[in-house]
């Protein structure tokens, strides 16, 4: 009885091909670029989404009433030691200039065009955005965003354009109380604390500062709330590893929006002095 015959090696083409390690473990920065794409692409679902009917106006309005209720206090507490600390340092170093009568335009102006956007958008993302990455996340676990879906209901339009809208309404009309409070506290420790002149504080603003100021001012608002909606909603709907993924979603979120701030901070700041000339003393 013959043996049976012995099967051949396996052919050189099972082999790994060279490289291949390297092509599934993909090129360096391809999971940013592609984290980036993602999140452009939400954001420009959201603005088509915003146009289309049905809007949810009641949604819109529990959020709005949300965010603004977990941010005005701190703000306007947060704002109060802002405008001081602008003054004092702006009055201290026009002292040692001797330039003392710009004191109030320049510190206004810190306030008005840097302080009080930043101090609006950290905010907003800090309280408003993560508790709403942390509610997306939390309906995405427990799979009401992909019932909604086989349901034929859009989780984008349905969700997350209120709270983005929501972000950006309650970032404008914050920005206006935040400059307010600001301008008063740095106006207070200017005169009374450093001992200035009420009259030169107010001539100096009035001298150096234009409307164009508050516009840009709102506009860095308004583009602060939408960045903080936009990457909170992202990072809500894509938590990876149950409950747990959504913590770790939540603190993302907050990560990126601040890095996301300053970056687009320095862009609006440019362009705006490039294109609105300033007043001279």
């Amino acid at each position: 009885m013959t043996a049976p015959p012995v099967p051949e090696s396996a052919p050189e083409a099972a082999a790994p091909a060279p490289g291949g390690a390297a092509r599934r473990r993909g090129i360096p920065g391809t999971g940013a670029l592609r984290e980036t794409g993602q999140l452009m692409t939400l954001a420009a679902t959201t603005v088509r989404d915003t146009f289309r009917r049905p809007f949810q106006v009641r949604e819109l309005i529990e959020q709005f009433w949300f965010v603004a209720s977990v941010t005005i206090l701190p703000a306007a507490l947060v704002s109060i030691p802002f405008g001081a600390v602008i003054a004092l340092q702006v009055g201290s170093l026009a002292q040692q200039l001797g330039a003392q009568s710009f004191t109030g335009g320049a510190s206004v102006l810190a306030v008005i065009q840097q302080a009080s956007p930043l101090i609006v958008a950290l905010l907003i993302a800090g309280a408003g955005g993560s508790a709403i990455c942390a509610d997306l996340g939390s309906r995405k676990i427990r799979e009401e965003l992909d019932a909604m879906e086989v349901m034929g209901v859009s989780p984008v339009q349905r969700l997350v354009v209120p709270r983005v809208l929501a972000t950006m309404l309650v970032a404008v009309l914050l920005n206006g109380l935040v400059s307010v409070v600001g301008t008063a506290g740095g106006y207070f420790f200017n005169v009374i604390v450093q001992h200035g002149t009420p009259g030169a504080y107010l001539s100096s603003f009035s001298a150096l500062a234009q409307l164009p100021d508050l516009y840009i001012s709102e506009i860095k608002a308004l583009i602060f709330g939408f960045i903080a909606g936009i990457v909170a909603a992202y990072r809500g709907l894509r938590p990876k590893g149950g409950p747990k993924g959504v913590g770790d979603a939540v603190n993302q979120s907050v990560v990126i929006t601040f890095l996301l701030l300053f970056v687009v901070n320095v862009v609006l700041t440019a362009i705006y002095l490039q294109l609105v000339p300033q007043k001279g003393a």
